[in-house]
């Protein structure tokens, strides 16, 4: 089976594939070869596999066929996954005039970010990842993949496909404390990821995508173990909400001074002034610093 995309240009392909190959969250869950990438995704229950690879402005996803999945729902999630509707064009052309971010533009040019498949992985990995070394995180995600998701076999690989929150919903912290490992801080993640399995098996992912912005980050702070770095977190990285940024994060300062200023702090009217001239490009901008810079 077949499905034809065509992304919001300008876009490039080559940049997804790169950015996935050094993103450890999702580290040994896709195959990347010939410039076209294979992974498993979970959709209604089916573990489905897709192989997406560009052809001139447009994109080519096969797929296997499913009984209880659509070929449109496939391609919306593909497009999600892959940012293929977002339009740069403001955001380049704001950065047209800042001379000291435009060359990693024109690096990454036609990049559109690559978020988790959905903003319940991204929750889930926020939760694994918090004061916990990311070889270990990877560890307990692969665990949890391969207790709750469903595998399917492409060419005779195996891929998992992260599992929805209705998989994990008949669960309970025990279980999930044995799956991760019986660690120093094994029950409270598991009691954070059970906080985040019932949130998310009643909520509507397009409310989340597109609803009043506080609102939504509101909605994700109620979910245990989800703090204010994390909610936004998972509103850029897990739901591509790019209006704003945590400007005062450790990360994006070092990235700013990396960039801006040689490596020295910056001072925070400075940083809030670079951060203001993007608007709601902020969340692209931050990206860029963090992927080219």
């Amino acid at each position: 089976m077949m499905i034809t995309i065509t992304p919001t240009q300008p876009f490039h392909f080559a940049h997804s594939l790169n950015f996935l190959r050094m993103f450890k969250p999702m580290s040994g869950e896709h195959v990347i070869a010939n410039g076209s990438l294979t992974k498993a995704l979970m959709l209604n229950g089916q573990a489905i596999w897709v192989t997406v690879r560009a052809d001139g402005n447009q994109m080519i996803v096969n797929h296997a066929e499913a009984a209880t999945v659509s070929a449109t729902q496939i391609g919306e999630r593909v497009r999600f996954w892959l940012s293929l509707d977002d339009d740069l064009s403001a955001f380049y052309a704001l950065a047209q005039d800042d001379a000291v971010f435009a060359p990693i533009v024109k690096s990454l040019y036609g990049y559109h970010q690559v978020k988790f498949t959905t903003p319940f992985e991204n929750a889930i990995w926020a939760i694994l990842s918090a004061r916990n070394p990311i070889p270990m995180a990877q560890r307990m995600k692969r665990a949890l993949m391969e207790a709750f998701g469903k595998s399917i076999t492409v060419d005779g690989v195996t891929h998992w496909a992260f599992p929805e929150p209705q998989q994990m919903l008949h669960s309970d912290e025990t279980e999930l404390n044995r799956i991760i490992g019986n660690m120093a801080m094994g029950a409270q993640k598991s009691r954070y990821m059970m906080s985040a399995v019932r949130h998310f098996a009643n909520i509507d992912e397009h409310w989340l995508r597109s609803g009043d912005y506080d609102a939504v980050e509101a909605w994700l702070r109620t979910i245990n173990g989800i703090g204010p770095w994390s909610a936004n977190f998972i509103m850029l990285r897990g739901l591509g909400r790019m209006d704003r940024v945590p400007l005062a994060e450790k990360a994006i300062l070092t990235s700013l001074s990396r960039v801006y200023n040689q490596g020295k702090a910056m001072p925070p009217d400075a940083v809030r002034a670079l951060g203001e001239r993007y608007g709601v490009w902020q969340g692209y901008w931050a990206h860029y610093l963090r992927v080219g810079g």
